[in-house]
């Protein structure tokens, strides 16, 4: 006696599953461009490395003798799998059953992926091609009523923003729970023409009268330029590559500690081409994102969010292999002047430095928050204090280097003042309440209009401003620490990496 009877069904099922929504539906499903939900795990994890979980779980239809003819899987495969090596949770939604739809989910299978998670303290990344399990009218009518709206399981996808890192890849129209479990993350990707995300898709939104398209409704060039998702690229495997790498800059779960690579890129390298990075001209425009690929270990700067909040960049890298958190100005949108959608993306990137213990470098070019109407309608203020609190309560090692200007309340946000600052300034650093160009005139308005020569006597007080400001003066006084060679910037950050990791290796 032996169970092989038992084995050859269990085989049998297991076929059955891997055909998915069959072979009509997945062949439609790569003519609109779009991998199948297996080849997308294939696609993200180390090649043999996933073990699925629940795979025969589905709908089985019997014939009279009572034998199983066909098995509907469910619309959800998940399981273990590794990603460079390390163990994570790889889940991907099969948009060729039913959509993706409710009727078709078995929501313990989606409960079970979260919990997994959670519980095994391992990150999770989700691709969600559909409604991910939500809704359908379809299902009232098998249900014989309606039903007051809930989220079985949605406890765990709050546990895991706090525990875990998430990533979420939206892989083809998702609507409603789908779009929730995209957002519901550390990091997510759209994409381009392939990508869609909505609260509701354009049939149900023209019944409320606005005819619109999935592209122009939600699109990748709208909610990856609005903040809502943090990248687009140009294909899925793009998307899987941009997944692995994100991950490889943080640690399993919170409490644990971030690997570091091999490198081979030295502590002492100085670019000569720094001193000059720079103009004279404040009104100059200059590459922040040249400085920053040239002071981190080469190859290893990973931007995220570059489409929106475009007067921060936000970024990982790496120093002497030790992973950091990286916050730079971007002198060439708005003048690195900090607006609504910029102060909301400094604040989240650094509360996720935070939350996964990584160091932050912040490379300051900030003349303040954006003025005027357009800045006052949209929350400008309230947002850039949430971003300052956040940069104030993080708990983290920061070192700062204040590349030109730091002036007003967005120029302080560089760092939390009252406690200890590894505060380096370039000479062409520049700061204050406000700029001089702009506040002179109005200082000096009474003085100015009884002034033989109006423009003369502005000059010569410009000219005497000028001395005043000099960041020389500054450190003379130790309000800036220290003034350095901009060619000694990557030495003295590996420096502050070092350090910093012996701190956060202790805790």
């Amino acid at each position: 006696m032996s169970w092989k009877a038992e084995i050859e069904e269990l085989r049998a099922r297991e076929a059955m599953a891997e055909r998915m929504g069959g072979a009509e539906k997945v062949e439609r499903q790569h003519s609109r461009g779009k991998l199948d939900a297996r080849a997308r795990i294939a696609g993200l994890v180390d090649a043999g490395s996933f073990r699925e979980i629940g795979k025969i779980a589905g709908k089985g239809f019997y014939g009279e003798d009572g034998g199983l003819e066909n098995l509907a899987p469910s619309n959800l495969i998940f399981g273990r799998a590794n990603i460079e090596g390390r163990p994570v949770v790889a889940s991907a939604d099969d948009f060729t059953v039913r959509g993706g739809a409710a009727d078709a989910a078995i929501h313990r299978k989606f409960v079970m992926c979260e919990q997994m998670a959670h519980t095994l303290k391992l990150p999770l990344i989700r691709m969600i091609d559909g409604t991910g399990g939500g809704g359908s009218v379809r299902t009232l009518e098998d249900i014989g009523s309606t039903y007051v709206p809930a989220v079985p399981g949605w406890s765990h996808v709050v546990k895991n923003l706090d525990t875990v890192p998430v990533v979420a890849l939206a892989l083809g129209p998702t609507a409603g729970l789908g779009a929730a479990r995209v957002v519901a993350s550390h990091y997510s990707i759209m994409v381009k023409g392939l990508s869609q995300l909505f609260a509701a898709g354009p049939a149900v939104v023209e019944a409320i009268g606005e005819p619109s398209d999935k592209e122009s409704l939600g699109g990748s060039g709208i909610h990856t330029r609005n903040g809502v998702v943090d990248e687009e690229v140009a294909s899925e495997h793009e998307a899987f590559a941009r997944a692995r790498r994100f991950l490889s800059y943080l640690p399993g779960h919170v409490g644990a500690k971030a690997a570091r690579t091999v490198g081979t890129d030295p502590a002492s390298r100085r670019e000569d081409w720094l001193i000059g990075a720079v103009p004279r001209e404040g009104k100059q425009v200059y590459s922040m994102r040249r400085i920053v690929e040239a002071v981190f270990d080469h190859g290893s700067v990973f931007e995220m969010g570059k489409l929106w909040g475009r007067a921060a960049i936000t970024a990982f890298a790496r120093l002497e292999g030790w992973p950091v958190a990286v916050l730079a100005s971007d002198p060439s949108f708005l003048g690195g002047s900090w607006e609504a959608r910029t102060s909301e993306k400094v604040e989240r990137f650094v509360r996720l430095a935070d939350q996964f213990r990584l160091p932050i470098v912040h490379l300051v070019d900030n003349p303040g928050f954006m003025i005027g109407q357009a800045a006052e309608s949209s929350g400008t203020i309230r947002y850039g204090v949430q971003a300052m609190n956040a940069i104030y309560k993080a708990t983290v090692p920061l070192a700062s280097v204040i590349v030109r200007r730091a002036y007003g309340i967005a120029g302080s946000a560089m760092s939390n003042a009252e406690e200890f600052q590894y505060r380096f300034a370039w000479p062409s650093g520049d700061w204050g309440s406000l700029p001089i160009e702009g506040g002179i005139e109005v200082a000096y308005k009474a003085e100015l209009e009884t002034a033989e020569d109006y423009d003369a006597h502005l000059s010569a007080i410009r000219d005497r401003l000028n001395r005043v400001r000099s960041p020389f003066r500054t450190a003379e006084r130790f309000a800036v620490e220290d003034i350095i060679d901009p060619r000694d910037t990557r030495p003295l950050l590996c420096e502050f990496a070092d350090l910093a990791w012996r701190m956060l290796g202790a805790e």
